[in-house]
C-alpha cells in the first residue's frame, strides 16, 4: 500500500501525462490512495470572492492559514470540489478508476477542534486567539477506503474534516496523508512537491533516519517543515517510509520510490 500526497504546487502546474504514467505502473503491482492540498487555489479564489486571507504563525514558527466560519466553507468548496474533482477527472481521462471523497464523506477524517491558538505578531510577541475551525485529524474511518480499494479504485481524498460537533474543519494536507498512511498500515508514503526534497546549506539530502529528520526539523523553513512534520508522524504511526520528492520530473513516483527522486527518510 502506498499513499500518494499531491501538492497544490504541482496541482497548479497541471497534473501531467508523466505522473499518470506513473500511476497506472504503481497499480499494477501495488494498492495507492491519494491525498491532495491545494492551499493556493483556496486563496486565490476566496481573494476574488472578496475574502482576504489572513495568515498566522506559532511560536514554533509554523506559519497556517486562520480559518473562520466562511474561510472554512470557501475551503471546503475549493478543495471537495473544484480541485478533488479536477484530479479525479484526470485520473479517470488516464484510465485509472477513481473516487473523489473529502474527508467529511461518511466522517472519514474525524478532527478534533483547536479551541485556541498562540500565535507570535511581527514583534515578536505571543497571543491567544481563538482557534476558528481549524483541526488535527484524530480518527480515519479506513473501513471506506478498504471498500474502494478491494473493487480496485483509487481514492483521492481531500483534506476537509469532520469535527466533533459536524463542523467543517480546515486540516493540514500534508499531515492528513500521514494519518491515513498510518491508518492503512502503508508501506510508503510520498509527499509529491516543487522541489527536489529537503535542502540544507547548498545540498538536498538523500536519506535520513527518523531521529535525524526530528534534530533538523528547526532548522527547515516555512512549507518543507509541514512536510518533515508529517512524514515524522506517518514513520511513528507505522509506515516504513516517507519520501519527499519532486513532482515535476519523468516517473517522479517510481523514482521517489526507488530512492532517486527526493529525501528518503526511514524508521531506522
Amino acid at each position: 500500500m502506498i499513499v500518494l500526497k499531491v501538492g497544490g504546487d504541482i496541482f497548479k502546474r497541471g497534473l501531467g501525462e508523466a505522473l499518470a504514467n506513473d500511476v497506472r505502473r504503481i497499480l499494477e503491482y501495488e494498492k495507492l490512495v491519494i491525498v491532495h492540498g491545494g492551499g493556493d487555489e483556496v486563496t486565490e479564489i476566496s481573494e476574488k470572492l472578496g475574502k482576504k486571507q489572513v495568515f498566522v504563525t506559532s511560536p514554533e514558527g509554523i506559519r497556517s492559514r486562520y480559518t473562520d466560519e466562511e474561510t472554512a466553507e470557501i475551503y471546503t468548496m475549493v478543495m471537495a470540489g473544484r480541485i478533488n474533482k479536477a484530479i479525479v477527472r484526470w485520473l479517470i481521462s488516464n484510465g485509472v478508476k477513481a473516487v473523489g471523497l473529502s474527508g467529511i464523506d461518511g466522517s472519514l477524517l474525524v478532527a478534533s477542534r483547536k479551541k485556541k491558538l498562540i500565535i507570535v505578531d511581527e514583534r515578536g510577541r505571543k497571543h491567544i486567539i481563538d482557534g476558528g475551525y481549524t483541526g488535527k485529524v484524530c480518527r480515519v474511518n479506513v473501513d471506506i477506503l478498504q471498500t474502494l480499494i478491494e473493487k480496485s479504485y483509487v481514492p483521492v481524498i481531500s483534506p476537509v474534516a469532520i469535527g466533533e460537533e459536524n463542523e467543517y474543519l480546515n486540516v493540514d494536507s500534508d499531515r492528513a496523508a500521514a494519518q491515513v498512511a498510518g491508518a492503512l498500515k502503508a508501506d510508503k508514503i510520498v509527499f509529491l512537491t516543487d522541489v527536489p526534497g529537503i535542502e540544507m546549506g547548498d545540498n538536498y539530502l538523500r536519506r535520513l533516519t527518523l531521529n535525524e529528520a526530528r534534530e533538523i526539523l528547526p532548522k527547515i523553513g516555512h512549507g518543507m517543515d509541514m512536510k518533515v512534520i508529517a512524514s515524522i508522524e506517518a514513520l511513528e504511526a507505522g509506515v516504513k517510509e516517507a519520501v519527499i520528492a519532486c513532482g515535476l520530473i519523468d516517473n517522479p513516483v517510481i523514482n521517489a520510490l526507488n530512492g532517486s527522486n527526493g529525501t528518503v527518510i526511514t524508521a531506522e
